[in-house]
């Protein structure tokens, strides 16, 4: 039978052990969990970027390029077959390439990534479905069976690479504002330094 100050001392030494093995347990509770929540709530949808231009012409374009895929997808028959194959080719990229932008965009997770020039990453992506956009739709109005699938397509492929010529227009505004702004900035710095440099100067005439 324990006597008083054993079980003291025995209680004493399991609370220490406890506390010890509770400091070294692998199973301790980290921020890991905090900083995951804090990772899903960063993501949200940014409705200020879907209300704005650049939000609706994305949104535009991906219903417009998901028409014009579907109208294109159509057709069972063609006689040629290169120019539906090369709009099919064509819309089904805008739509995929402009949806991720688009989601990226509205989510904001372009700000978890700022490595990336996201400007110029919607301004090449921009220009380029205008260009095989207007080319492919040309294609298809030329090389055609008068079909109704094709000419629904060849209107909803010029309708979409006008839209996307919008997107490009405001696109460059964007970008050389961005870069006026930038090269002011540095600009700005550039003359900081140099009166900086002639206060100096003139503080401490022995350098002269």
């Amino acid at each position: 039978m324990r006597t008083t100050e054993e079980s003291e001392g025995f209680d004493g030494e399991a609370s220490n052990t406890s506390m010890i093995s509770g400091a070294s347990s692998p199973y301790q509770p980290t921020t890991e969990p905090v900083h995951a929540r804090n990772v899903l709530g960063g993501i949200r949808c940014d409705l200020d970027y879907l209300r704005s231009y650049f939000g609706i012409l994305k949104v535009v374009e991906v219903v417009l390029s998901f028409i014009s895929l579907i109208c294109i997808e159509t057709i069972k028959m063609c006689e040629p077959c290169e120019g539906i194959y090369f709009f099919e080719f064509v819309s089904c990229s805008a739509f995929v390439v402009t949806g991720v932008l688009l989601l990226i965009f509205s989510l904001n997770l372009h700000i978890k990534v700022p490595q990336v020039n996201w400007s110029i990453t919607d301004l090449v992506n921009t220009a380029s479905s205008t260009f095989f956009f207007f080319l492919s739709s040309l294609v298809l109005a030329c090389i055609n069976n008068k079909l109704g699938a094709e000419i629904a397509s060849v209107i909803f492929g010029f309708l979409v690479t006008g839209v996307y010529g919008v997107n490009t227009f405001l696109a460059v505004r964007r970008w050389r504002r961005g870069n006026g702004c930038q090269g002011a900035a540095q600009a700005s710095e550039y003359i900081r330094a140099r009166t900086a440099s002639r206060g100096e100067m003139e503080a401490r005439p022995e350098l002269a």
